[in-house]
């Protein structure tokens, strides 16, 4: 159960469900995000074409996405739409919703370090790092890049944000990006290939740096990193290595960011 802050959802909002009633009139689906709560579909707004037997369309135990139409506290449930999604937003509020699943876990994790429980978790300061942070993943991924102080400098309690820190860190993986240059190079001493192998050799020493020929005298320069400023620094030390002995045996050489 991923949980918003919210007692709630809002109309227009779009809700994971799971069905677990089918009438011949419409299906009750138990919501997701919001516990005890659940939505009505009505058959009018299960497909956009005639249904003629709505099981055609949803079952017992379907996972759904659904628009809310309506909220009714008085009724308990709210009226959604399942016709009134397109199919685009329905993968992505999915993917959305798989996120939030994984995000409570870590919660979770944290809590227990804590000797603490889910709830707890939620009281203390999962609804907090909501309303701060968006939701509760978004928290994690900046406490994994940016560490503790980034929860402590926005009022999040010490202790909670050290154990968020610590589990972050532990299962988030910071995206690793790719970036390329090329150098130009060109001797004409008569060991000329020796001095090329060991001007690229010189770029290839350098962590996270890959070098392949494109067709000489141009060569590929490729850099892995988490860090985009890193790579781009790395990247053209690599390059200013390769270029430096090539020009120390009188040769040339230059550096292109990108190609025309």
């Amino acid at each position: 159960m991923v949980r918003k802050s919210q007692e709630w959802p809002e109309e227009g909002e779009l809700i994971v469900g799971t069905v677990y009633k089918v009438l011949n009139y419409g299906a009750f689906a138990k919501l997701e995000e919001y516990s005890g709560k659940e939505a009505f579909i009505h058959i009018s707004e299960v497909s956009s074409g005639w249904v003629k037997n709505i099981r055609d369309h949803v079952r017992e135990n379907q996972k759904i996405v659904a628009r809310v139409l309506r909220v009714n506290p008085k009724k308990g449930h709210v009226d959604a739409s399942l016709k009134r999604i397109r199919e685009d937003q329905r993968t992505k509020k999915i993917q959305q919703w798989k996120v939030e699943q994984k995000a409570e876990k870590f919660l979770e994790l944290a809590a227990k370090s804590l000797n603490k429980d889910l709830n707890t978790a939620y009281k203390e300061v999962g609804y907090e790092i909501m309303d701060i942070f968006g939701d509760v993943y978004g928290a994690f991924e900046i406490a994994a890049d940016e560490g503790k102080s980034s929860l402590t400098d926005e009022g999040i309690n010490e202790e909670w944000a050290e154990a968020i820190t610590e589990v972050a860190k532990n299962n988030i993986t910071p995206p690793e990006v790719h970036i390329t240059g090329y150098v130009d190079i060109e001797t004409y001493e008569s060991n000329g290939v020796d001095i090329v192998r060991k001007a690229l050799e010189s770029a290839e020493k350098i962590e996270d740096v890959e070098v392949q020929c494109v067709g000489a005298p141009r060569y590929r320069i490729t850099v892995k990193s988490t860090d985009y400023i890193l790579a781009e620094k790395t990247l053209k030390k690599a390059a200013d290595n390769c270029i430096k002995v090539i020009e120390d045996s009188n040769g040339k050489g230059e550096f292109l960011r990108e190609l025309d």
